[in-house]
């Protein structure tokens, strides 16, 4: 299947991708970072899946119910109409994937089929009969199957036969249990599949009535706040870039990484597209997990850290999945997290400015301690080198766009400070920002080409140079950021679309090629609308929203010679960034 053929649902610490022909073939248990039991995604069936569909050849159409993360497929055939309602209930004792059945019309056989594989699809558990079901151990791991639809077993496979006539529902419930559940021999009542799907979509429509945005793409927008929503781990506060790991950039090659981690960038990407749509909670629940997570010593920052968050995330291959489309290898844990990539200290300032005026004083006064100390750290190394926003593995380089975010680092905490009237050293740090500044504008910027480039020394040009004007180191009418926006589009479009970088010319450490980057061409979007070009602006951002998937969802990258989503999925910084462009366009609209 396409990477867009898959639909996502979630329970706000887990995910699933389900197929357009009703198969699950990727889930991670008990949280995001978990390896898989269902990873068909990245070999075979026999790495796991679960299918559900009529049994007979059918049509197919789904949406997600309105303002939801509840997936609705209907089946069509010449025995009848059938519709099945898949979703992951939030806020349970334990993890449970829901699968309703329900007949419309006529009398259709029905077929079930799943194949449960722990340890990302080569642990075949033990599978035992139960009063409702089947349950399925291998040594950490255990599932409860319960249904009233009959069950058998065959080739290392529990089948399901039935029919379902107008009228009739039947549920499968998967209940996820630790070691001590099944030790006990119970994962408590099994959970009635009718309440469930009331109760998840009263917390999910609850959630989106929140939602400020009331713009001409408020469709588009909400689903992508939806889809941040389903990335954060609920327990924690963290947020994850994506819910799989090792999807292509470039189909048959090795542009493969686990993107199930919480990156300190795209998290605080992602709280200020929610605090703009007047969702603090998320962002008040975030700090507390930064504040945890990064502990006492601002030198061990790292830049993206576990659930939990966990530290060490060490990076290994799984031999034994082929990879997607045979797009090995497949790569869990990610060696990123021990890079220097300063602009990190300038999105998570930048973050706590948005919400300094949110939170109360004695918070306010906890977290400047804080970042006082993150600042007085950067202070000792923003003139390194490091290895940039898109963490490269060519070897540190003096990166435009990391230089940039400490200029804001130093920036946003001079004006936390002033605002709030916090003890600082402002005459050093404003100093600093002032060197940073001189200092990118004048090795920065290539005169010849009239544009910003990707780090000192080089001629190459970088899309990241487009955030320039939307943190504000120069604004937009200035000719050099003019000067950017026009290269950008000379040598980094292709068929329409932004390149990262041209990695043909560019030694990033990864042989072979990539997908036009989405996140990238929606910065062009909000560049286009600051100078005044709205219809160019207004067309690309139609050509971008067109790419998404039938329930609206992207991936990080688009192959334009395929014609296919690349790269994870669903990207959380394609969808921040959509947000971001319509934003900007819905504010030119209203001005």
């Amino acid at each position: 299947m396409k990477i867009e053929d898959y639909a996502l649902i979630g329970d706000c610490e887990t995910a699933a991708l389900v197929g357009d022909h009703g198969s699950i073939d990727w889930l991670c248990w008990p949280n995001f970072g978990s390896a898989a039991c269902f990873a068909s995604l990245l070999g075979t069936e026999e790495n796991g899946f679960w299918r559900l569909a009529p049994s007979e050849p059918h049509r197919s159409s789904r949406r997600y119910l309105p303002n939801t993360l509840i997936l609705e497929t209907t089946y069509e055939n010449t025995q009848g109409v059938v519709r099945i309602l898949d979703f992951m209930p939030p806020h349970n004792s334990h993890s449970h994937l829901v699968r309703i059945v329900q007949g419309l019309r006529g009398k259709v056989p029905m077929r079930g089929e799943l194949v449960l594989r722990f340890s990302y699809g080569s642990a075949v558990p033990w599978v035992t009969r139960t009063d409702t079901g089947i349950r399925a151990v291998a040594g950490p791991d255990a599932v409860d199957l319960h249904t009233t639809a009959p069950l058998k077993g065959e080739r290392l496979r529990t089948m399901s036969d039935f029919e379902i006539s107008a009228g009739e529902e039947v549920s499968f419930v998967l209940t996820y249990g630790t070691y001590g559940d099944y030790r006990e021999n119970s994962t408590g009542n099994p959970i009635d599949g009718a309440k469930a799907l009331q109760q998840t979509k009263d917390f999910w429509t609850d959630w989106a009535n929140r939602c400020k945005y009331q713009g001409p793409y408020r469709e588009e927008v909400l689903r992508s706040l939806l889809t941040l929503k389903a990335l954060t781990f609920e327990p924690t506060g963290g947020m994850i870039a994506a819910v799989t790991t090792s999807l292509p950039e470039d189909i048959g090659g090795v542009r493969n990484w686990d993107y199930r981690y919480c990156w300190l960038r795209d998290t605080t990407f992602t709280l200020l597209a929610l605090m703009n749509e007047g969702y603090f909670d998320e962002a008040t629940h975030w700090m507390q997990w930064l504040r945890r997570t990064i502990a006492g010593k601002p030198d061990q920052l790292q830049i993206m850290y576990g659930v939990l968050g966990e530290r060490i995330l060490t990076e290994w291959e799984v031999k034994w999945l082929p990879g997607y489309e045979n797009s090995a290898p497949v790569r869990v844990g990610n060696a990123a997290s021990e890079q220097l990539q300063l602009d990190t200290y300038g999105e998570v300032l930048d973050a706590f400015f948005s919400m300094n005026t949110a939170l109360d004083q004695e918070t306010r006064s906890s977290d400047f301690a804080l970042l006082r100390n993150l600042v007085q750290h950067l202070e000792s190394i923003w003139h390194k080198p490091d290895e940039g926003i898109w963490e490269v593995r060519g070897g540190p380089k003096h990166f435009i766009y990391s230089k940039v975010m400490a200029w804001v680092a130093f920036d946003r905490a001079i004006r936390i400070a002033e605002q709030s009237g916090y003890d600082a050293p402002l005459d050093r740090w404003k100093k600093t920002r002032d060197v940073i500044h001189q200092e990118v504008c004048t090795r920065g910027f290539d005169q010849e080409q009239n544009s910003f480039v990707q780090h000192y020394g080089t001629t190459q040009l970088d899309a990241s140079t487009l955030l320039l004007a939307l943190v504000g180191f120069l604004p937009p009418e200035d000719p050099r950021i003019q000067g950017t926006i026009h290269a950008v589009e000379r040598h980094l479009m292709q068929d329409g679309l932004v390149m990262r970088y041209d990695t043909s010319k560019t030694e990033d450490g990864f042989p072979g090629d990539e997908g036009k980057f989405l996140a990238c061409s929606f910065w062009l979007v909000s560049n286009l609308q600051m100078i005044g070009r709205e219809k160019d602006a207004n067309q690309l951002f139609e050509r971008l929203l067109s790419l998404a998937n039938d329930v609206g969802l992207l991936s990080e990258e688009y192959d334009t010679k395929r014609h296919r989503l690349v790269g994870n999925f669903p990207q959380a910084l394609s969808h921040i960034a959509l947000i971001g462009a319509a934003y900007h366009l819905t504010r030119a609209k209203t001005q």
